[in-house]
Parts: structure tokens; sequence; C-alpha cells
């Protein structure tokens, strides 16, 4: 078990790494969005380049940075069943989910998402639009990010797995804060 948690911990570290990156990608994105903006309201000029890089980087923050969220157990839930549930119950409904649903969605959409991103890259796809880009970059992401939340699921089962044999005090590396608990907006105690 020692050594699939150090295998966990790499993971994890990927994770947190891509997260890092991907807040630089929103930067970008906003960035490249209010000069778009300005340009366009100022200048009478727009750029399908522009628009299309803007689209390119919010599918790289949601495609890539999946298995972020879940590794920060930031991930959809439904608090008010779980927060009356023990650590343990809520353990093996994470196991039971990310096995039954998690992990074949992502292996379907791997190898469904695979194929559309070679024939853009042989292809040489571009968009239909005049000064549009190049297509195979943004049907890469659907196989990427697939790939990434599906490792970070495995990450998951073992940290979950090892709770549940004691080989954990969490069942997570990083507990989801109760609503209105995030850093700087906790209520006066």
């Amino acid at each position: 078990m020692k050594w699939l948690l150090t295998w966990s911990a790499h993971i994890d570290r990927l994770s947190e790494w891509l997260g890092r990156i991907i807040q630089w990608l929103v930067m970008a994105a906003v960035v490249i969005s209010a000069g778009n903006a300005i340009v366009r309201k100022a200048f009478s000029m727009s750029s399908n380049s522009l628009l299309e890089i803007q689209w390119y980087l919010f599918a790289a923050v949601f495609m890539l940075g999946a298995g972020y969220v879940l590794h920060r157990n930031e991930h959809v839930r439904i608090d008010f069943v779980s927060a009356r549930l023990s650590p343990r119950v809520n353990a093996v409904i994470d196991i039971a989910g990310l096995l039954l649903c998690v992990v074949p969605f992502c292996l379907l959409l791997i190898y469904l998402s695979w194929p559309l991103a070679v024939q853009a890259w042989v292809s040489g796809e571009m968009s239909q639009n005049a000064g549009g880009l190049v297509r195979w970059p943004i049907y890469a992401l659907m196989p990427v990010g697939f790939g990434l939340l599906l490792l970070q699921v495995l990450s998951e089962l073992v940290k979950r797995v090892a709770f549940l044999t004691g080989h954990r005090d969490a069942p997570t590396s990083e507990p989801a804060k109760p609503q209105g608990e995030d850093e700087g907006l906790a209520a006066p105690r």
C-alpha cells in the first residue's frame, strides 16, 4: 500500500501543478477577452483567431482542471446528505461512484475523443471562420483532460481504500470546506 500512496502523491502533485498553470490560463483568457472587446469597441475591429483562442483557453481550463478539482475535493456532491454520514460511509460511496460512474465515463470519452484529435491532426483541420485556428489542439484537450481526470480518480481511489484499511487518517488530501468557509470569508466567531 505504501508504494500506491507514493504513486498517489505524485499524481496529486501533478494535479496541483496543473492547477497553478490553469490559474494563468484564466488570466490569459481574461486579458485576451478584454483586449478583444476594447479593440472591437474602440476601433471597430475584431479577430476570429482572438475569439477562438478565448474559447480554447476556456476549454483548457475546464478540461485540464477537472482532476485538480477532484483532488481538492471541490467537486459537486450532495453536502446535506454526505455531512450526515460518517467518513467511512462517505469513502465507500466515493469508491462506488468513482468506479461505477467516473472511471467508465473517462474511459469512454478517451476512447471516443482520441480518434477525433488524431483525425484533426492528420487532416490539418482548420476553423471554418476566416483567420480561424487549427482544430487539433482543442480536440486533443478532450482525451488529455479525461486522461488526467482518470489519473486523479485512481489516486483518489487509492486514498479512499488506504483510509478504509487504516493506512491513512483521512480519505482525501483536501477536506471540503463548509459553505462560506473559504479563505477570508469565514463568519466571525
